[in-house]
């Protein structure tokens, strides 16, 4: 049985969703991948524990996706990350097929402990091709988290309005009516 899964942000396409398995939590840094278990919690929340096991060459090489995701995104066109994700890239292809419900795609490794970060760096692509500036951070300084804006308007600051977003207004009203507070 798999441990549930603890992040503050689940559900983000599989390439963020990698990146949010670092987070703060209560000013400390967490890390969901430190262990083969903490791998099967992210694999089982993707829905990749179908196809992909949690053994100690798949956590390793999506360790390596997730560092040269993490560059890109902060640093889109970073050269050395651009070659550490295609390095990733290197290790999957999509075989075309014909199924009876028509046309589809089938990923193929020659490793399987490759398919988890190859899948997530694959996703990666598919992000840049619908939506390269959809792709955030979160506003709140304090956040290290990722998501994807599926906002009407494309305007999203906050990982969580309930948590990011609360904290900022907290923070803006504080010192609002702390100066003002000074000032009587």
């Amino acid at each position: 049985m798999t441990a549930s899964d603890p992040r503050p942000l689940v559900g983000e396409p599989v390439c963020l969703d990698l990146l949010n398995t670092r987070w703060v939590e209560d000013g400390a840094p967490r890390d969901l991948l430190t262990g083969g278990a903490g791998l099967a919690v992210w694999l089982t929340s993707t829905g990749l524990d179908a196809r992909f096991r949690a053994d100690a060459p798949a956590l390793e090489h999506t360790l390596a996706a997730r560092d040269a995701l993490a560059a890109l995104v902060d640093a889109p066109g970073d050269k050395g990350a651009t070659a550490r994700l295609n390095a990733v890239l290197d290790h999957g292809r999509i075989r075309a097929t014909l199924t009876s419900e028509g046309p589809g795609e089938e990923p193929e490794f020659a490793d399987p402990s490759w398919g988890p970060a190859w899948t997530a760096a694959r996703d990666y692509l598919d992000l840049l091709r619908r939506a390269p500036d959809r792709i955030r951070a979160c506003a709140h300084e304090a956040c290290v988290l990722h998501f994807f804006d599926t906002s009407r308007n494309g305007t999203r600051r906050w990982c969580s309005m309930a948590v990011c977003g609360n904290r900022a207004k907290a923070s803006r009203h504080y010192a609002r009516t702390g100066a003002r507070g000074k000032e009587a």
